[in-house]
């Protein structure tokens, strides 16, 4: 029988998880903010580098430890960890903040909320993962939500292929996240946080060559003063702390139950996209996150069943 201490301290670490996992949505919800704030104040290429520059200075403080310990196994696994690098972090966040360009915080929460659907591709693609009916429905679901965020709600526009690039990019950019994601499934057995560390620092390094291309073309701009405060944002929160809280939850109760607080994403970023840049939340938007959550939630239950 299970005393009533053993119960309250599983009820504890359930709340504690809660609490992590709901801050680290927040963090990356918030992010989607942060990139459109970003526009004018410093070019895309530039907040990549330097995001990724702060956290690999950030986890050699906090993850030199593990990186010691862990060593020995990372190494005959540089190339396909660094692969993942580029893949999840690198070349999403560069799609990410170009998008942020030519599209709402709005619209970049609502598609990024389409991830979990495109892991769920990836893993049948890759590994021909069992998918169910209902897994089946959850994609169509979130894809036609995706679709109707693409169209602005007005079918004419796809019809003449008028659709917002910033939208097109961020499509891109979660299939590239949810490549990565898939990768996760050969991941060398290491600590989380010397595995964050070799990613970081590999996307810091393979963002150079992009920097060095968006200087070549002109379009390279220097950090103003608020720039710089939305490296540190971004470095902080969505890059440094959020990755922490995400391993903290997925310790105390599991990576299928932290998993399904990703769902809140979009949330955040609407709820924050219409609060702080005052973007306007249209019922074709409502009808978007419904149709995206609600796709979430089918394929949740397709797994689970």
């Amino acid at each position: 029988m299970t005393s009533g201490t053993d119960r309250a301290a599983h009820a504890g670490a359930n709340g504690r998880a809660y609490l992590l996992l709901t801050f680290t949505t927040l963090f990356w919800g918030a992010n989607a903010i942060f990139g459109k704030l970003a526009v004018g104040e410093i070019s895309p290429m530039a907040l990549v580098t330097a995001r990724w520059l702060g956290a690999s200075l950030l986890l050699a403080v906090f993850a030199h430890n593990h990186l010691r310990r862990d060593w020995q196994a990372l190494r005959p696994r540089l190339l396909f960890v660094s692969g993942m690098g580029v893949l999840g972090f690198t070349a999403f966040n560069a799609l990410f903040y170009v998008a942020a360009h030519y599209t709402t915080a709005v619209n970049i929460g609502i598609i990024q909320g389409s991830m979990p659907v495109f892991v769920l591709i990836g893993a049948f693609a890759a590994y021909r993962t069992r998918v169910t009916a209902l897994q089946i429905a959850g994609v169509v679901a979130t894809v036609l939500g995706v679709v109707i965020v693409g169209s602005g709600g007005d079918p004419a526009r796809l019809a003449a292929l008028a659709v917002n690039p910033g939208d097109v990019l961020m499509v891109a950019a979660c299939a590239l996240y949810a490549g990565y994601t898939v990768g996760l499934r050969k991941r060398p057995q290491v600590s989380s946080l010397s595995l964050l560390a070799v990613l970081a620092c590999a996307a810091f390094v393979t963002s150079l060559p992009l920097t060095l291309a968006e200087a070549a073309i002109g379009q390279f701009q220097w950090p103003t003063a608020t720039g710089w405060i939305i490296v540190v944002l971004v470095t902080l929160f969505p890059s440094f702390l959020a990755q922490l809280f995400f391993i903290q939850g997925v310790t105390l109760i599991g990576p299928g139950r932290a998993g399904i607080f990703v769902n809140l994403v979009p949330v955040f970023a609407s709820i924050f996209a219409v609060a702080f840049l005052r973007e306007p939340f249209e019922a074709f938007h409502a009808v978007a996150l419904g149709l995206v959550l609600g796709g979430i939630f089918l394929s949740e239950r397709g797994r689970a069943a």
